[in-house]
């Protein structure tokens, strides 16, 4: 899953995508799922028992589809991923992989005048 997280896709035209508003809209992969396992509604017809969540951020909501409804267009070359409580953030390469980078606050000490 880690490896599509953060990919940009472009939302196929079927009955059901445009009924829901979604068909052409382009959104990010946020997770991957066995539905099966869950409640929840996925688009789509799913052959396999195998979801992908869909991010749209211009409607701050996301979305399970069948993976037969997505079109990829890119890794996401740039998505970041930070975790509460973890100094570190990992950025997507163009390449794909995820590079790791600290982010830990530098603490400024107090400086101290003598002779004042």
């Amino acid at each position: 899953m880690f490896d599509s997280f953060g990919n940009k896709v472009k939302i196929k035209s079927t009955a059901e995508t445009t009924e829901k508003g979604l068909a052409g809209r382009i959104g990010e992969v946020f997770g991957q799922t066995t539905p099966s396992l869950m409640d929840f509604e996925v688009i789509g017809k799913t052959k396999k028992d195998f979801a992908i969540n869909v991010h749209f951020e211009e409607l701050k909501e996301s979305f399970w589809f069948d993976e037969e409804l997505l079109e990829f267009l890119d890794n996401g070359k740039g998505a970041e991923i930070t975790l509460d409580g973890i100094d570190k953030k990992w950025i997507k390469e163009k390449d794909g992989t995820w590079s790791e980078e600290n982010i830990k606050p530098i603490k400024k000490g107090k400086w101290w005048r003598f002779g004042k």
